[in-house]
């Protein structure tokens, strides 16, 4: 049986580094909105790690997902246009001289679950990365 969403968002957004802000004021905004303003701070590093590699990463348009199952799961999502598989997340070992290459491993270390999937219909291709945040309504604060 298909689980039954609460609410779901998706905000559309072109190939902008200044999209990323965009996607994370949101995203804090519709979380506190439903009443989950414990799960902001989690919630936008995992979007700003999703949507900022579909920016970075690929060419074309992007979009942030939001949705929020009956069941208590939150999913965050991040679709872009480019079809090939997201680079797998290595051992999280922070180097101090960096700021990239940490975004999927952040991801695995904080999320519940994540994973993706190439998309093709509509005649619209791409993928879809998401990561999940389990127990919305019951053993997180809200």
């Amino acid at each position: 049986m298909p689980e039954t969403d609460l609410w779901e968002y998706s905000l559309s957004i072109p190939n902008d580094l200044r999209a990323v802000t965009v996607c994370r004021r949101t995203l804090r905004l519709i979380l506190t909105m439903h009443g989950l303003s414990g799960l902001v701070d989690v919630a936008e590093l995992l979007a700003t790690e999703l949507i900022g590699n579909a920016v970075r990463h690929t060419k074309g348009p992007a979009a942030l997902r939001v949705r929020c199952s009956a069941s208590g799961v939150l999913r965050i999502g991040a679709w872009d246009a480019d079809p090939s598989p997201p680079e797998l997340p290595q051992p999280f070992t922070p180097a101090l001289d960096r700021e990239d290459g940490r975004g999927l491993a952040l991801v695995r270390a904080c999320a519940d679950a994540w994973g993706w999937q190439p998309l093709s219909r509509e005649g619209s291709r791409g993928k879809y990365v998401w990561c999940e945040l389990d127990g919305v309504g019951a053993g997180r604060p809200g």
